[in-house]
């Protein structure tokens, strides 16, 4: 055998040995994995979800494989939590390793790792401390922010009055008011409510918020690299998601024309001058793209996430009028018709509290939650889940968990509620998720609930233009977010 025939032999024996070696690694790593349906060569697990109703699909493999196990869909490998204890136990038990952020196809077309939302490590620490520093500075100024929601309050209010009790879809008018105080502690102002900018940037966050529950949506999380590129639904979600940060883009630059060092009117005001005292820093984290992708981010979540809470909060209302009977008779003997209502009458409003927290927890807006990534190789329950494994804290399956909900698949507030009709935390209520990434804003959107809630109760009541026991309180999506049914009603002053 010549010298070029044996060093090719020998090649050969190494490439396999190196190929044989590298798969051995790779089963000996997954058999430490969770364990969870195989997978299928590029399409994963695929077929065995269903993309109208992914929630559903990955609670029915839990019931195969357990509370903890590994799923992959498409090219994507996911460790998916069920259930209280699993979702606790990662998120806060072991919070620093669960703290990175998954993937959110749709959202990353936009913001590609910028802004606070979806950012990771270093720029995601201090983009989200100085958020949460920015937003309580404001809260607690000059005007709180109780005084902005009480303010949108009455406009809405007026708004809802001018309908005159005839059919109406509620959808813009929660949107408006709704994202109108995020817009004050964002922008520096409100806009009147028929802006037509503002309604169209409305409809952007809207649909944009829409696609993301749609069997399409799904399918584009699954594929987004190819998909992308390619014609159909994702790319009108694209071009709305680009009016908002061209709109924000454009407040930006205004900001900067008049920007006063010294004192700062609003969110953007504040990051732009932290801009100024960091310029001097090779790694700063506070540039053009982090300001224009954080305002986007605080904006979106701001507008829509409590805007279609109260959307299916109505609708829920309308389904059981006797409850928000009950609601009436406890604003009128708490707060009376004479004045508006404050924070600080949730304490003696157990029921009103009760309602609130129950259409949160039926609604359950964002059932799988922003998916999160572990940031080093994790010991968990057992099993080792490699670095950069994406994991899915099923927020849904928390709400729904029967160890702490008693009817969890029916609305019951009850479930907040002692036996002596005061109020009663549930550890397991979580919508606003748990651990060290949690939503910043919980605060904010539970005083919204309440007060927007209780103004507008205060003022009206609710008549359905179908019979109540006709009426479906189930989602008309569910995907990355739930979206409830489209429906009207009528507001009847009381």
């Amino acid at each position: 055998m010549d010298l070029i025939g044996a060093g090719t032999i020998f090649l050969i024996i190494c490439l396999s040995c190196l190929m044989a070696l590298s798969t051995w690694r790779q089963m000996r790593r997954k058999r430490k994995m969770p364990p969870g349906p195989t997978p299928l060569p590029i399409i994963g697990n695929l077929l065995q979800v269903n993309l109208k109703d992914m929630h559903r699909s990955l609670l029915k493999i839990r019931d195969k494989y357990g509370p903890v196990y590994t799923l992959h869909l498409g090219p994507r490998r996911i460790v998916v939590l069920c259930g209280y204890d699993a979702v606790k136990e990662a998120l806060v038990d072991q919070a620093e390793e669960f703290s990175g952020r998954g993937e959110q196809a749709t959202f990353d077309w936009l913001f590609r790792t910028y802004g606070v939302a979806f950012s990771q490590g270093e720029r995601a620490k201090q983009l989200r401390r100085f958020s949460i520093t920015t937003l309580r500075n404001f809260g607690m100024g000059k005007r709180s922010i109780e005084e902005r929601i009480l303010e949108e309050a009455h406009f809405l209010v007026e708004a809802l009055r001018s309908t005159k009790g005839a059919p109406f879809d509620p959808t813009y008018f929660l949107s408006r008011a709704v994202s109108n105080v995020i817009s004050s502690v964002v922008f520096g102002n409100r806009f009147d409510y028929e802006d037509k900018e503002f309604l169209s940037l409305l409809s952007m966050i809207l649909e944009s918020f829409r696609f993301t529950a749609t069997p399409w949506g799904q399918l584009y999380d699954i594929f987004s690299g190819p998909m992308q590129y390619m014609p159909g639904p994702q790319q009108k979600a694209f071009k709305e998601l680009h009016g908002l940060e061209l709109f924000v883009s454009r407040k930006v630059e205004e900001h900067q024309k008049t920007l006063d060092l010294n004192s700062p009117r609003d969110f953007i005001d504040s990051f732009l001058i932290k801009m100024h005292q960091e310029k001097e820093n090779p790694n700063t984290e506070f540039f053009m793209r982090n300001i224009v992708m954080t305002a986007v981010n605080i904006f979106f979540a701001g507008t829509e996430t409590v805007s279609t809470t109260l959307r299916y909060g109505f609708l829920i209302l309308l389904r059981y009028p006797e409850i928000e009977d009950k609601i009436h008779q406890e604003i009128d003997q708490v707060i009376g018709r004479n004045r508006g209502p404050k924070v600080e009458d949730r304490l003696q409003m157990p029921y009103t509290d009760a309602v609130i927290h129950e259409i949160q927890r039926f609604a359950d807006l964002i059932p799988m939650g922003l998916a999160r990534r572990v940031i080093r190789d994790t010991q968990f329950r057992g099993y080792t889940i490699p670095v950069g494994t994406e994991v899915f804290p099923m927020l849904g399956s928390v709400m729904t968990d029967p160890k702490y909900f008693a009817r969890p698949d029916e609305f019951h507030p009850q479930h907040f509620l002692d036996d002596s009709g005061k109020f009663k935390r549930n550890d397991a209520f979580m919508p606003f998720s748990i651990g060290k990434r949690y939503c910043f804003g919980e605060q904010l959107a539970r005083m919204e609930l309440f007060l927007f809630l209780t103004s507008i109760l205060q003022n009206f009541r609710f008549k359905p233009l179908v019979p109540p026991k006709e009426i479906d309180i189930s989602p008309k999506l569910v995907g990355f977010a739930s979206i409830p049914r489209s429906y009207e009603l009528c507001m009847i002053p009381r």
